[in-house]
């Protein structure tokens, strides 16, 4: 009966194949395991009569000797197939198979607001996402136990190093080498350390302007952001200015738009009022311009903050400013013609 059964277990080595390693392991272990079958046949050499114990044992070894010369063999086999494979062509694959990117939409209504101010005389100033306390801060009437900066949730390096809140510095780093007219706008990003939701962001992106000269006036301003907006969401678009406070400009005010994910019914977009901020505005403040060495007596300007993360979502009716920032290909994909 031991004898038949290893007759059984030679010939399933000898048409023993495979083409996969996996496979392989599974018949390795079903014979050379601490259950396989070589160990149970081992732990049966003492049922054997004495006389016959020494034949067995040598056929038990001339088994695993099989074993092991099998499976390193297709092993070997295996790996060299899947070295060699090359895949087969597909010949009715089109030959233009590489795929066209798309360009994100915080970069293609970025670029559109540049435009837009650039046809009525604006030129573009960037300046780095490290600031200094002076130019963050100081400069801008943020005097040191100032309340006005509870309102910035700031991420500092050190003590006079931080990540810009706002990109204002660079209004102000322009104002301290060139005198007036000035008429910049400082598109970038800017860092605030905020919860992250469906409407707001740690990391967001702003685009400033700036206007000075002799006799600006706030009709000037509101003129500017008249025409900015007309020309980015059409003639019928509603506005409004309220009153409002920064320690840089005064006046100070904040334009509303309507709503247009919901039509002015409501929705979390617009916190249900119908009406969504998109910038804030003002007159500078003459603390400011003594500061970068203007004359207040002599020039005036005004200055303007767009988010252009509550722009793009007005634009394109997106609910959630998450997905300007997850990179998920499914979202950007829907803006190659853009």
């Amino acid at each position: 009966m031991m004898d038949n059964n290893l007759e059984i277990y030679n010939s399933e080595i000898d048409n023993f194949t495979t083409t996969t390693l996996e496979e392989l392991d599974a018949f390795r272990l079903k014979y050379l395991g601490k259950k396989g079958i070589l160990i149970d046949l081992f732990n049966k050499i003492k049922d054997i009569p004495p006389e016959n114990r020494k034949d067995f044992g040598k056929d038990i070894n001339i088994l695993k000797s099989k074993v092991l010369e099998k499976v390193e063999a297709l092993k070997n086999t295996i790996s060299q197939n899947q070295c060699t494979h090359t895949p087969s062509l597909d010949v009715s694959r089109t030959a233009n198979f590489i795929k066209l990117g798309a360009r994100h939409p915080i970069s293609v209504v970025t670029n559109h607001i540049c435009d837009i101010f650039k046809k009525i005389g604006f030129s573009i100033a960037e300046g780095p996402d490290i600031e200094d306390d002076w130019h963050n801060f100081e400069s801008l009437n943020f005097a040191a136990e100032h309340p006005a900066r509870d309102m910035q949730d700031t991420f500092f390096i050190d003590k006079n190093i931080l990540l810009r809140t706002h990109t204002s510095p660079v209004q102000v780093r322009v104002m301290e080498k060139h005198q007036p007219p000035i008429r910049i706008i400082c598109p970038g990003r800017v860092f605030r350390n905020e919860v992250i939701t469906a409407r707001s962001h740690c990391i967001f992106h702003q685009i400033e302007l700036l206007y000075v000269d002799e006799n600006v006036s706030f009709a000037d301003m509101r003129q500017t952001l008249d025409y900015f907006i007309k020309e980015t969401f059409g003639s019928e678009r509603k506005t409004r200015l309220r009153p409002s406070y920064f320690p840089f400009t005064e006046p100070s005010a904040e334009m509303d738009i309507s709503c247009d994910i919901c039509n002015g019914k409501g929705c979390n977009i617009c916190k249900h009022t119908g009406w969504v901020e998109i910038l804030g505005c003002g007159m500078i403040d003459p603390n400011v311009l003594t500061n970068v060495g203007i004359g207040p007596n002599k020039y005036s300007g005004f200055a303007a903050g767009i988010g252009i993360e509550r722009l793009t979502q007005q634009l394109y009716k997106t609910k959630d400013i998450r997905l300007f920032f997850e990179n998920d290909i499914r979202f950007i994909q829907q803006f190659e013609s853009i």
